[in-house]
């Protein structure tokens, strides 16, 4: 479906812009992907990295914030698909700068819907979401929460235009910046062999950039508008990756950092209303329907009343081992 499609990332030069954009090069053949983002300098090493991808000139640059909605408007012409990736991610500094994070988490999200409700040619809009935006405690899940709200709503305003919104979410992605696992490698690596644990009991899912890349792809396929799409993956213990990176090393526990979660958390049992298990993956469809074309993907289950998916109460978890294979796998 992405064949001969022209493709608008937000914050397209992000981790999971040019996963996106390789997987989207090397497996279809797209008529254009348009990088939206506002650092020139991430844009000019990009286009770099990319050269032996960019045949026939497919890849564009468009610099540019989300909180410029003329900007995204003119972004947006001729665009068949946007995926939103923009946002401001870093908890801390979301909290010491609310206002800068309300203005790209929040403002920058209803900039993209308007723009995209403007334009006559986009037809499908999936925008990234987070574990964090679950039961938030932190100000960067709050915004979260609420542009995960305004895409979902956004299908009300849509009419009778052949355009849908919908979410994909997903927690700390393995080897992302700020992650425990370049952490971790950067003390082993200076010689290091004692891993501070914030909790014992603190355990998170497991998954790759290319599995979100392949979930934002399923939505595109078959989002009917207002879904939020959620992978089945593994969990494991912070302290068996801890013991996979280093193994006998010594792990003290010095305590829950500000805004940090024990699990991260995917599905509530508020959400379990409207939450359909499938083979890889768990819908959560919005308790609203605008029109005619939402429908509930029939080949789903409903789950059961008072369900929750966490990293928590996952029933798939990874061994010491099983970790230690796949760490092979992150760079």
């Amino acid at each position: 479906m992405l064949n001969n499609k022209t493709i608008l990332i937000t914050g397209g030069t992000g981790s999971f812009g040019k996963c996106f954009t390789k997987y989207v090069l090397t497996h279809y053949n797209p008529k254009k992907i348009i990088i939206y983002s506002r650092d020139e300098f991430k844009q000019y090493l990009m286009q770099d990295e990319f050269k032996p991808y960019n045949n026939n000139n497919r890849l564009r640059f468009f610099i540019g914030d989300v909180r410029d909605k003329s900007r995204l408007q003119r972004a947006m012409a001729g665009v068949d698909y946007v995926i939103h990736a923009a946002a401001l991610k870093q908890v801390p500094a979301c909290e010491y700068n609310p206002d800068e994070a309300i203005k790209t988490n929040i403002h920058g999200a209803q900039n993209v819907i308007d723009a995209t409700l403007d334009s006559q040619t986009v037809k499908k809009v999936v925008a990234l979401s987070t574990d964090k935006a679950v039961n938030p405690v932190n100000l960067y899940g709050g915004t979260k929460l609420v542009s995960d709200k305004l895409f979902i709503a956004a299908n009300a305003y849509s009419g009778t235009k052949d355009i849908n919104f919908s979410i994909v979410r997903y927690g700390n992605v393995a080897g992302s910046r700020g992650s425990i696992i370049p952490l971790f490698r950067n003390i082993i690596q200076n010689g290091g062999s004692e891993l501070p644990i914030t909790d014992y009991r603190m355990t998170r899912f497991w998954i790759s950039l290319t599995q979100g890349v392949e979930l934002v792809i399923k939505a595109l396929e078959e989002a009917t508008g207002g879904e939020t799409f959620i992978s089945k993956i593994p969990s494991f213990k912070i302290t068996d990756l801890a013991e996979a990176m280093c193994p006998g090393c010594t792990m003290p526990e010095i305590g829950i950092r500000p805004g940090e979660k024990l699990h991260e958390i995917m599905i509530t049992v508020e959400d379990s209303p409207m939450t359909y298990e499938y083979d890889k993956h768990f819908i959560v469809y919005p308790q609203v329907t605008w029109n005619d074309r939402q429908t509930v993907n029939p080949s789903g289950k409903k789950v059961a009343e008072g369900f929750s998916y966490s990293s928590g109460n996952n029933t798939e978890w990874l061994s010491v081992e099983q970790i230690r294979e796949l760490l092979k796998e992150v760079k």
